[in-house]
């Protein structure tokens, strides 16, 4: 072997162990990096719980909820009066955060003194503010005329829910509707949107535009004004809007002739009149309760509607029984009501009583729709809200 490839040896082994040291070297210093990168962080002071002082109440995520719906705690308020809370209202009205002030600044708070009212009739009554369906603003004055809110009272009609207007006359103890083209002075005015319907909830700007609505006359006369919290009622909107949506049934019962017959319209007109229901100017019968409220209706199949001349032996194709479920109290009492009449109609007509999907209502399936029925009149009652009582008949219109 020569010396050049003796020495071209010796340089080959020497690049060689060069590289290794060289790969070894980097190694080691890319698993320091690893390790300090992965390692437990140090304790950042700003990131630290704090030791709460002893006695401290623990603190509590805020998080949205559906409001809680709660029937009356008297047993002795009659369910007719169901939609109307005990809700005091006839302290003095301070603007509440998120409303301008009035021109004219509060009174100072009068201490409270142990002897009765100063009002020689006694107290006031609470204002007639459903808190479960509705939104609230107060007004409060030393006197004001009814005809300054006449604007507002036509411009609250057009923001598509009911408006109520309440008033408590001064020196007054017993709330009023507030009719602007009175000469009559208010202490205090309560002015209610409702938040849901069969149209659906409320919107956020009708919330605010009733408010914005009376801030002129309040502020032109030198009122006080309160606006409940628009985020809150629209929480509420939408959990009684839900709530509707789940109990809102319509339960519709239908007779038809046999084969390729007619039932005889005659002979329906003749027991539905004897039966005590009512045709109206749209062409339905309907059976009324005490309060002029409809329990059940009778329609025609065809897209001619009942009238009070009915010809001797005319025919339809079949008539519809239907019952408005939230809007009927007693509601089981008055299905089994509807469901002996259609089985009556029947049978005079030599016909056959069916559901909406044209299949025979055997007594299981008349049992089935009465368990459903149940459960949701157990759902109703447990959301403050009995069928047919006058908070239904609001909503449910």
């Amino acid at each position: 072997m020569s010396d050049l490839q003796i020495w071209l040896l010796i340089i080959g082994a020497a690049i060689v162990v060069a590289v290794l040291l060289f790969n070894w070297a980097q190694e080691r210093r890319f698993r320091k990096q690893a390790d300090a990168a992965f390692q437990a962080p140090m304790g950042d002071v700003l990131m630290q719980p704090v030791e709460a002082p002893r006695g401290t109440p623990a603190r509590v995520e805020p998080a949205l909820h559906d409001p809680v719906f709660e029937t009356s705690e008297d047993p002795a308020v009659a369910e007719a009066d169901v939609d109307v809370p005990h809700v005091l209202v006839n302290d003095d009205v301070l603007p509440e955060k998120g409303m301008a002030d009035s021109a004219a600044p509060p009174p100072p708070p009068v201490p409270a003194a142990p002897s009765a009212s100063p009002r020689s009739a006694g107290p006031a009554k609470a204002a007639p503010y459903d808190a479960l369906i509705e939104y609230r603003v107060r007004i409060g004055s030393e006197g004001v005329l009814a005809n300054v809110f006449a604007d507002a009272f036509n411009q609250v009609r057009i923001f598509g829910k009911p408006v109520r207007w309440f008033g408590l006359p001064a020196g007054g103890t017993e709330w009023e509707d507030v009719q602007p083209w009175r000469d009559v002075h208010y202490e205090h005015i309560v002015v209610t949107m409702q938040l849901a319907d069969r149209n659906g909830a409320v919107q956020e700007e009708h919330l605010l535009a009733l408010c914005e609505s009376l801030q002129a006359p309040v502020q032109a006369h030198g009122l006080r004004i309160a606006c409940d919290d628009p985020i809150e009622a629209l929480e509420r909107a939408q959990a009684v809007d839900r709530f509707c949506v789940d109990v809102d049934v319509l339960i519709g019962l239908n007779v038809v002739a046999r084969g390729e017959g007619a039932v005889n319209l005659s002979r329906i007109v003749r027991e539905a009149e004897s039966s005590g229901m009512v045709l109206g100017i749209d062409g339905v019968f309907q059976l009324l309760d005490s309060r002029g409220e409809p329990l059940y209706a009778l329609c025609n199949h065809d897209a001619e509607p009942f009238s009070a001349m009915i010809v001797e032996g005319q025919a339809s194709q079949g008539i519809t029984l239907q019952f408005d479920v939230p809007r009927v109290p007693d509601g089981l009492k008055v299905f089994d009501g509807m469901v002996a009449f259609g089985r009556k109609l029947a049978n005079e007509v030599g016909g056959i009583l069916v559901d909406d999907n044209l299949r025979p209502l055997t007594d299981a399936g008349i049992e089935k729709i009465r368990t459903q029925l149940t459960q949701i009149y157990e759902l109703m009652e447990t959301r403050g809200v009995p069928s047919g009582s006058r908070r239904a008949l609001r909503l449910f219109s």
